[in-house]
């Protein structure tokens, strides 16, 4: 018997040639979209290289002034000298646990906001004026009555739940609001209570809201802890940047910056992880 197929009483079953070969056409395009996917990258460094070198280039050549600029080799050295003199450390756990506090307290308290909302619409229909008003409400305003109510550290805290809190509210309440209404409906028919239905069909219909406002939440948490550590601090990267700009040391002040970028970076890798991770179960489901 062939190895290629083999016969049976009614068909004959090709066993030799695979399942599914990818055509050369799908191969082509998979090779194209390889191809920009590296040509996309190598624009973004080519285009980052770019910067760093003017960046260098101009205050070394007096085309501006290196005291107000600084440059990235100086940067660097001043990244290496607080790294060794042991500050760098504390400044960064300090505003990083202070973003992670600040991040957890602000989902944990919209996403509540949001379902008591969603379970009462009458509540919702008084507080929406309010919810707008203190989103708009520059946070910035807050932060002298956060000073005098909580203190320094407090006040700190305040400022970036402040700043957080209110879109996530509202992006997390206009997400259960648009939740699919035929489900809504068919569950509504089986007799499921409010409660069954937050809990069966619009939460788990929102997982990509919630990540949506994890996202934005992130940010917002990091600009809240960085302006109240502009106002009362005596640790952290927002307590580096004034320092550092008091005595015109804009290397330290730029290289507070560039971790703050890496942070925010790292935060948004994470969640998006997380999102990829929740996005594997529905994938393995579809095929």
């Amino acid at each position: 018997m062939s190895s290629e197929a083999m016969t049976t009483d009614d068909a004959t079953i090709d066993v030799g040639t695979p399942a599914c070969e990818a055509s050369p056409q799908y191969r082509a395009w998979q090779a194209a979209r390889r191809r920009e996917k590296v040509q996309v990258l190598s624009a973004q460094i080519g285009l980052l290289l770019l910067f760093l070198a003017l960046w260098e280039l101009a205050p070394r050549m007096h085309w501006v002034n290196p005291m107000l600029t600084s440059y990235p080799s100086a940067i660097w050295t001043a990244f290496v000298e607080m790294l060794e003199g042991g500050a760098l450390g504390h400044h960064v756990l300090v505003t990083f646990l202070e973003v992670v506090i600040s991040f957890v307290i602000a989902m944990a308290l919209g996403t509540a906001i949001a379902i008591v909302l969603w379970m009462s619409p009458r509540l919702e229909r008084v507080l929406d004026p309010f919810l707008v008003v203190m989103n708009a409400l520059p946070k910035i305003a807050l932060v002298p009555i956060f000073y005098i109510w909580l203190g320094a550290e407090g006040s700190i805290y305040a400022v970036a739940v402040a700043v957080a809190v209110f879109i996530s509210i509202l992006m997390l309440y206009t997400g259960f609001r648009q939740s699919d209404p035929n489900k809504i409906k068919l569950a509504r028919t089986l007799g499921a209570t409010r409660a069954q239905l937050l809990s069966k069909v619009v939460l788990p219909g929102n997982v990509h809201t919630f990540v949506a406002t994890l996202k934005a939440n992130a940010g917002l948490s990091l600009v809240g802890v960085i302006v109240g550590e502009f106002q009362a601090s005596k640790a952290g990267l927002g307590y580096l940047i004034v320092y550092g700009s008091q005595i015109f040391r804009m290397d330290m002040v730029m290289a507070a910056i560039v971790i703050l970028g890496f942070m925010s970076l790292a935060i948004y890798a994470l969640i998006q992880w997380f999102e990829i991770r929740l996005d594997k179960p529905s994938n393995r489901a579809a095929s």
